[in-house]
């Protein structure tokens, strides 16, 4: 709650004028101080979560098998495989059906105009036959 933050501030405020300037603590402290602001913004926009866990999970799947991906072919394969992860996961985070999803997708995406290529997006799309959206 804002109350607790405000308390930590005042704290931190106090403790890092006692603090090694070089030291890690203090490193920190200034750390924290200088990005209060967006630190503290959670307080006056609710949309705007405590953390990124859901990020955090959805990318688990990409960590897990890094090591897999030396074998991408090149940094262009590897570009590629990142972008198709970034759109999966951001296609179930939109409660989707992702197979749905990109089997619409794909075999749109040619024809579909370049200017309107944001109606594809996973947060945009609407299905052309009809396929059931939600996962």
């Amino acid at each position: 709650s804002r109350p607790l933050a405000d308390a930590l501030r005042t704290w931190a405020e106090t403790i890092l004028p006692q603090l090694s300037g070089p030291s890690d603590l203090a490193k920190a402290f200034r750390y924290m101080l200088t990005r209060w602001r967006a630190l503290t913004r959670v307080f006056d926009d609710g949309r705007i979560g405590l953390d990124n866990n859901p990020a955090e999970r959805a990318l688990r799947g990409v960590a897990v098998g890094r090591k897999n991906y030396l074998f991408a072919g090149s940094d262009r394969g590897a570009e590629r495989a990142a972008a198709f992860y970034t759109l999966i996961e951001t296609a179930k985070l939109n409660r989707l059906d992702t197979e749905a999803y990109l089997r619409d997708v794909l075999t749109r995406i040619a024809e579909h105009p370049a200017r309107r290529l944001r109606d594809l997006l996973p947060w945009n799309w609407t299905p052309l036959t009809g396929l059931a959206q939600a996962a």
